[in-house]
């Protein structure tokens, strides 16, 4: 019976294993080559920043004035009240009767609307003399016309002009039309402040005084935009955080107007950047992240 060396016989059972050690060592090494670069990070929403127009909007505060007021006194004195015809509130036509004066010499007069319009008020009193000189017997809104008035900055009311075309929100009321009827030519010295005066038109029943505020759309401008959520405000000015190569950048940004939840950016960025959805001080720059595309809004 023959029988191997020892020696022969190590040399045979140590081959299969460094051979599969060689190649297990092999396929983790390929494995390894063939990981990509890009490190690995927090995940982090992002979009692309894409165009879109915003309009450019003067926002006006006041308050609701009658445009014009005419007050309606008997031509003569003495004269005192013997019927009331009409109440403030009251809408009226021209030439309508609003009270009924008895004369010191008997009989009576009538005192008319001079032009149609909202009586704003009223003094008339059975049995008191009606003023030819102090207080209106009544007080007539023409043509039932209202305006809203109000102060706008310098560097805004130089963008308005007249017959612009305005939306306006009234308290009490909602939301009605208008435009821009005149626009002060001075400016208060100590606020700065100029006065727009902007017609209103409705039908709805308007009070004076009533607080009031108008939107003026003045032109539009258009570039590159992304959402609130993404701009950063701080120390180190306006900032908008980006993934590049799997990194976040950090780029400063000039930021425009603003509507509807997103930002015009006027310089900093480019139309498909990579931008990161909500911005935050967690986030720094050259952090590694792994950018997860934000889903598109269901239309």
């Amino acid at each position: 019976m023959s029988h191997f060396p020892a020696r022969a016989l190590s040399r045979m059972l140590l081959t299969p294993v460094m051979a599969g050690l060689l190649t297990l060592a092999s396929q983790q090494c390929l494995a390894a080559a063939e990981e990509p670069d890009a490190p690995k990070g927090a995940a982090v929403t992002v979009l692309k920043a894409a165009k879109s127009c915003f309009a450019n909007i003067v926002e006006v505060s006041g308050i609701v004035i009658p445009r014009e007021e005419t007050a309606v006194r008997p031509e003569r004195p003495g004269l005192k009240v013997a019927e009331i015809l009409a109440e403030a509130g009251d809408t009226v036509t021209s030439g309508q009767p609003l009270a009924r004066l008895s004369l010191p010499e008997g009989g009576a007069t009538v005192v008319r609307a001079p032009v149609a319009g909202l009586i704003s008020s009223s003094s008339a009193v059975i049995g008191a003399v009606a003023s030819a000189k102090g207080e209106a017997l009544f007080s007539i809104i023409a043509r039932s016309e209202f305006d809203l008035v109000g102060q706008v900055p310098t560097q805004d009311i130089l963008k308005l002009a007249v017959n612009q075309p305005a939306s306006i929100k009234i308290i009490g009321v909602g939301e009605v039309e208008g435009k821009v009827r005149l626009i002060a030519p001075t400016i208060e010295p100590n606020s700065q402040l100029g006065r727009a005066v902007i017609s209103v038109t409705t039908n709805r029943r308007l009070l004076v005084n009533a607080s009031g505020r108008a939107q003026i759309k003045t032109g539009q401008s258009c570039g590159v935009s992304v959402p609130l959520t993404a701009v950063l405000y701080g120390s180190a000015g306006t900032v908008v955080q980006v993934v590049r190569r799997q990194r976040v950048e950090t780029k400063r940004v000039e930021v425009g107007l603003m509507s509807a939840g997103q930002v015009e950016i006027r310089d900093g960025l480019q139309e498909g950047d990579i931008v990161v959805a909500r911005a935050g001080a967690l986030l720094r720059e050259g952090d590694p992240v792994r950018p997860v595309t934000a889903s598109a809004d269901p239309k």
